[in-house]
Order: C-alpha cells, then sequence, then structure tokens
C-alpha cells in the first residue's frame, strides 16, 4: 500500500492516543519506517501489522481499527491536498459512491503501482442503494463501511450500513446495503 494509507493511519492514532501510543505500536508492529512517505509503496503486510499491534494495544478489534480509519481517511485525504480532486469525484453520496473508481483513475496517473479495489452501486433507490466493494486484499470490509460513513458526513447524512455479502471462495465480492 501507499505511504499515505500508513501515514493516515499514524496521524489517527496520534490524533487519539497520543505519539508515545504510536511509537508503542510501531515497535510491536517491527515495523521499522522512521516516516512513511505519502507517494512511496510499501508491502501491505506492514499495514496489516500496524492495524494487528494497534488493536492489541489500544484493546480493539482490528475491524473496529479499520472502520474508524476509513471514516477518518476521508476527511483525512482532503485534509492532505486531496479535496480538490474529491470534490470532482460528486455533487451528492450517491453520485460520490457511482464514481469513487473514476477517482482511483485519477490518483493511479500519479501512484502507478496502486492496485485500487472496485466499487460500484446497484438498486439505488430514494434512500438506498447496494454497494458492492471487489479486491485482492482481504479483511478490508470494515474498512470499507468506514468510507462510507465518512462519505456521509462528507454530505452531512447520515448512514446506516448492513453487510449482506462476504468475500468467499463462492463469492468474488462483499456487498452492502446502505440506507441514507
Amino acid at each position: 500500500m501507499y505511504g499515505l494509507i500508513n501515514q493516515g493511519i499514524e496521524d489517527l492514532i496520534i490524533e487519539n492516543h497520543g505519539e508515545e501510543i504510536w511509537q508503542q505500536i510501531k515497535t510491536s508492529a517491527s515495523v521499522n519506517v522512521e516516516n512513511f512517505v505519502g507517494m512511496n509503496s510499501y508491502p501491505d503486510d506492514d499495514t496489516y501489522k500496524l492495524v494487528k499491534a494497534a488493536s492489541q494495544i489500544l484493546n480493539a478489534t482490528q475491524d473496529q481499527l479499520f472502520e474508524a480509519f476509513g471514516e477518518f481517511w476521508i476527511l483525512y485525504t482532503a485534509k492532505k491536498g486531496y479535496g480538490s480532486l474529491l470534490d470532482m469525484v460528486g455533487n451528492n453520496f450517491v453520485e460520490f459512491l457511482q464514481n469513487i473508481n473514476q477517482l482511483h483513475g485519477h490518483i493511479q496517473a500519479m501512484m502507478p503501482e496502486l492496485k485500487p479495489p472496485k466499487f460500484w452501486c446497484s438498486d439505488i433507490k430514494n434512500n438506498s442503494l447496494r454497494f458492492h466493494y471487489q479486491s485482492d486484499r482481504p479483511g478490508l470490509s470494515h474498512l470499507v463501511i468506514g468510507l462510507i460513513r465518512g462519505v456521509g458526513k462528507k454530505f452531512d447524512i447520515a448512514v446506516e450500513i448492513e453487510q449482506k455479502k462476504s468475500k468467499t471462495s463462492e463469492n468474488d465480492h462483499d456487498e452492502f446495503f446502505v440506507k441514507y
């Protein structure tokens, strides 16, 4: 994953728990990177190890941490200089969710090693939709739940999310029912 992801995790931890806890997490995870560089690529395993260590130190599940990070991520990236890019994705909640793949296309031009997931919407109604997520990276469905919540915050709307399907050998993606 790109360093920007790990920078985001670092900033989330420091903002909520302090620098000392972040250093404990890095030590526990055996991730010996002094400062993550946003545009550099790092092994996915570093990110998973950081979240696992944070889970143990903060007494929270990895799912809870991924969800909190996903929600944090939308507003975080806007502050990190990607706000105008996020604004181009959509003028409302549904439009934004429908256009996330286009956002990743723009980002891929800046980060050529990016391996983005695929997202799509179906069954769009006045106040609900089904959101689909497909990725080669395991265990990130709660990150997606957090991202959807973060998009809701961006547009100042309340959302309810229920995971309807998980990626399995029979199902190639996760599916969420989103009510807004």
